[in-house]
C-alpha cells in the first residue's frame, strides 16, 4: 500500500472550476441582454412601431384630402395644368396611404405572431438561465468541497508510514 495518496489532477480540477466561474461571469450577462432585447423588441413593435404607421395613415390621409380638395378646385377652375398636377398628387398620396396602411398590417401581424415565434426560444433561454444561476453554481460548490477533499486526502499518510518526503542525499540521520 502506498505512504500517501496519489491525488496527480487537483491542479486540472481547480482549473476547470475557475474556468467555470469566468464562463458563469460571462455567460448570465449574456443570457440576461437577451432576454432585454427579446422584450425591448416586442415593446417596440407593440407601441412604437404601431404609433408610428398609425400616425403615418393620419398624416398620408390628410394629404390625400388635401390633393383632392386642391383637384377639385383645379376641375373647377378648368385648369388643365393644375388638373394634371392635381391628379398626379392625389395618386401619390393614394400610393403613400396604401403603403403605409400595407406597413401597419404588417406591424400588426409581426406583433400577433411574436409571441408565438420567440416563446419556444424564450423558454429555452429560461431554462438556460436556470442552468447557470442554480445548477452552475451548485456545480461550483461541489468542486471547491471536491478540491478540498482530494487536498485533504492527498496529504494523508498510511498508517505507520514514515515522512512522506524523502531525504536529500547525503542528510541521513546515521554516520
Amino acid at each position: 500500500m502506498p505512504e500517501q495518496a496519489r491525488v496527480t489532477s487537483l491542479e486540472a480540477l481547480q482549473a476547470f472550476r475557475s474556468n467555470l466561474i469566468v464562463y458563469l461571469s460571462q455567460a448570465r450577462p449574456l443570457l440576461e441582454e437577451v432576454s432585454a432585447s427579446v422584450l425591448r423588441t416586442h415593446l417596440w413593435l407593440e407601441n412604437e412601431q404601431r404609433t408610428h404607421w398609425e400616425n403615418q395613415i393620419r398624416r398620408r390621409l390628410k394629404e390625400l384630402q388635401q390633393a383632392q380638395q386642391a383637384l377639385f378646385s383645379a376641375k373647377l377652375g378648368s385648369f388643365s395644368h393644375e388638373l394634371s398636377a392635381g391628379q398626379v398628387a392625389v395618386q401619390r398620396a393614394k400610393r403613400s396611404l396604401d403603403e403605409s396602411e400595407t406597413k401597419l398590417k404588417v406591424v400588426k401581424r409581426w406583433d400577433r405572431d411574436y409571441d408565438g415565434r420567440v416563446q419556444p426560444l424564450v423558454k429555452q433561454m429560461e431554462k438556460m438561465h436556470t442552468v447557470l444561476t442554480m445548477d452552475m453554481v451548485q456545480a461550483v460548490a461541489y468542486l471547491t468541497q471536491a478540491i478540498n477533499t482530494l487536498a485533504a486526502y492527498a496529504e494523508v499518510k498510511a498508517p505507520g508510514a514514515g515522512p512522506s518526503t524523502p531525504e536529500a542525499p547525503g542528510t541521513g540521520t546515521g554516520t
